[in-house]
């Protein structure tokens, strides 16, 4: 049982846990009113938006804001370049505007929501800008962790006013931006991988996080966390966390905890795995793969990778592109598998109905997004607005960092059930670091199969 208080803890969830008739009353009255749909409504406008207007915008030469430097002379005169701050802005405004709807549709203060934001986006710019640097982006240092570590600065060095408290949002944000990141989900992305690279990413994220939830429940870890903190270590890191906390109406504060040890945990990985590989005599092949199926996120798998090499690299990818898919599938199960566990009256299952309505609706905009961008659009035409999609959606993840570094507390953290899930996690992560170099050394080092032709 958690520290917290119980009454904060409720605060501080996902969503009220209503029962099932409850659920049903209130889905029947406003069902595309609640967070989860407005976050798909929204994220529908972005990507038909994007969609619609990205040949106009080719005609004219738009481009998205720049946030890569590599000199003080290269930021002055790229980054902070008055027609670059312009196009930040008017962005900015764009999101500011839909987020306000929102808000506003959601009965909170816009006014106050306002002030809030802009607060929230300079710090969110404030982070690319700071993983722009080319030191940075050479060891894999991203966004999160300059967006996590500026929110959680501010708010454990003080005390947030009202006004800006309306704007941390964390939920939402994340929601939103997994809605988009749905169109870069691609299963022709995933075929390029082959059987091998599928087969490793079923075999390492089922029992990875089979394992992970074992040792969670045998450390005394609740099951709201474990299934939160598997799914991390598991697939990806913090997106899977997420998709994992909405698809189970988790803790706010247990998905803030994961997402901290996740960023921590993540940068010693990426100077030391790279290292083992060049000193161990591991092959490029094995080597990516098992970058890709460890390291969180594609940019870090990439950044690692290139340190070993371009075999590496494009392994790496190909295998973290296979695990990524599994966010949707993973989510999507684990909603039925939650609603059917903590059905209250264990002598039937619940209906279909119950279970519709505490789906995660955000993770259905997620799949179809992904499936529409996968088998409908032209491939032409992904990769002409996958650049702005791509850039609309690090921007509402790096929004909802700085909202969960705003609003966790390292007292509160350091006091979670006694450090029991900080050890779980990295009990979880060192057996998913073995298992799946195993994994790679089977199926890509020509044990079981031939070594495959990656160039």
């Amino acid at each position: 049982m958690s520290q917290l208080d119980v009454s904060e803890s409720k605060a501080a969830s996902f969503a009220a846990k209503p029962s099932a008739d409850q659920a049903a009353s209130h889905a029947t009255r406003s069902w595309f009113l609640s967070e989860d749909w407005l976050a798909v409504w929204i994220g529908v406008i972005i990507i038909a938006a994007v969609l619609n207007l990205a040949p106009w915008l080719n005609s004219i030469g738009f481009k998205i804001p720049t946030y890569g430097w590599a000199s003080a002379p290269d930021l002055l005169g790229k980054v902070l370049a008055t027609s670059n701050l312009l196009l930040i802005a008017a962005v900015g405004l764009v999101l500011f505007a839909l987020a306000a709807l929102a808000v506003f549709v959601l009965g909170g203060q816009v006014r106050k929501f306002a002030a809030g934001f802009v607060v929230v986006y300079l710090l969110a710019i404030l982070a690319l800008i700071g993983a722009g640097n080319s030191t940075a982006a050479l060891y894999g240092i991203e966004y999160v962790i300059f967006a996590l570590g500026f929110g959680l600065l501010i708010g454990n060095l003080t005390v947030l006013p009202t006004w800006l408290r309306e704007a941390v949002r964390s939920e939402f944000y994340i929601k939103t931006g997994l809605v988009v990141l749905g169109t870069g989900v691609l299963f022709s992305d995933i075929l390029q991988a082959g059987p091998l690279g599928i087969l490793q990413a079923l075999v390492v994220v089922t029992v990875v996080w089979f394992f992970s939830f074992w040792l969670a429940r045998r450390l005394k870890v609740d099951d709201e966390f474990a299934v939160i903190l598997s799914t991390a270590v598991s697939i990806c890191g913090v997106s899977a966390a997420i998709a994992a906390g909405g698809a189970i109406q988790g803790d706010r504060k247990k998905l803030s905890y994961v997402t901290t040890i996740v960023v921590l945990l993540a940068v010693p990985m990426l100077i030391v795995m790279p290292w083992i590989i060049k000193n161990a005599g591991i092959g490029e092949i094995v080597g990516g793969a098992w970058l890709g199926g460890t390291l969180d996120t594609t940019p870090t798998v990439t950044a690692a990778a290139q340190l070993i090499g371009p075999i590496a690299t494009k392994t790496g990818v190909i295998v973290k592109f296979s695990q990524n898919v599994l966010i949707g599938v993973a989510a999507f199960l684990l909603a039925i598998w939650w609603t059917i566990r903590n059905n209250p009256d264990q002598s039937k299952r619940p209906s279909a109905r119950v279970i519709w309505e505490r789906f995660p609706k955000f993770v259905l905009g997620f799949i179809v997004a992904s499936l529409i961008f996968s088998f409908f659009i032209p491939p032409a035409t992904v990769k002409q607005v996958s650049p702005l999609l791509n850039g609309l959606r690090t921007l509402w993840f790096a929004l909802a960092f700085v909202a969960i570094g705003l609003e966790a507390r390292f007292a509160n953290l350091v006091k979670l059930d006694n450090g029991r899930p900080a050890l779980a996690f990295v009990g979880a992560q060192a057996f998913n670091i073995v298992w799946t170099l195993l994994i790679a050394y089977l199926l890509f080092g020509g044990v079981l199969f031939p070594v495959p032709d990656i160039k």
